[in-house]
């Protein structure tokens, strides 16, 4: 776990209402409250870093708690040129994974860390490919439910869909672990001019 040794006030916010989010930062902080952020997102951009590096600056600059650390992400599937977001409805779904199916695609984090006017942007890239999916195997993935609120409407831990991934586990499910670690050790070191975090 991430420990604050001398920044004991500085308390951990994520601006997020995403469960799989929660979980994933579990593995670095003990503790953190979760505010749900309510700000608009871009859906294109010209490049997919860009795009979720700003949409994660508006998540956390929605949320308002001075003095302490948000945390704010964004996730897109990106490919050909074109973004997968979180599918509208199950046919919005099935044309996604239609798209997609036995294809290999980009997933995108961006991801902000905020305390007060300091805010620091990184974003962190995977590759998926996915199975060749049939209708039926499309559509009956799309009953379990658990297409509609993922980008791309498919969950990476979803094997019945999913054949390999390259990169960061953590950044497909919409949090990279790795890189958040040392990313919010150097911010902190950066944002108060002290070591004041250990392990």
């Amino acid at each position: 776990m991430l420990t604050i040794k001398t920044l004991k006030s500085c308390k951990v916010i994520l601006a997020s209402g995403s469960p799989r989010r929660q979980e994933l930062l579990k593995e670095i902080f003990d503790e953190f409250s979760i505010i749900t952020s309510d700000a608009p997102e871009e859906k294109v951009g010209k490049l997919p870093s860009h795009l979720t590096m700003g949409n994660a600056v508006l998540k956390a600059k929605s949320v308002s708690d001075e003095g302490s650390l948000i945390i704010a992400a964004d996730t897109v599937v990106y490919m050909d040129g074109k973004y997968f977001l979180k599918p509208r409805d199950n046919a919005d779904a099935f044309e996604m994974l239609s798209v997609l199916s036995g294809r290999a695609h980009y997933v995108y984090t961006g991801v902000a860390l905020r305390i007060g006017d300091d805010a620091y942007t990184f974003y962190d890239k995977s590759r998926v490919k996915l199975k060749k999916l049939s209708k039926d195997a499309i559509l009956d993935y799309i009953a379990t439910g658990s297409p509609l609120d993922k980008a791309g409407a498919y969950g990476i831990q979803d094997e019945v869909v999913v054949e390999k991934f390259f990169g960061s586990y953590s950044n497909i499910m919409g949090l990279p672990l790795e890189k958040l670690k040392s990313e919010v050790e150097a911010f902190l070191r950066r944002h108060y001019g002290i070591d004041g975090i250990g392990r």
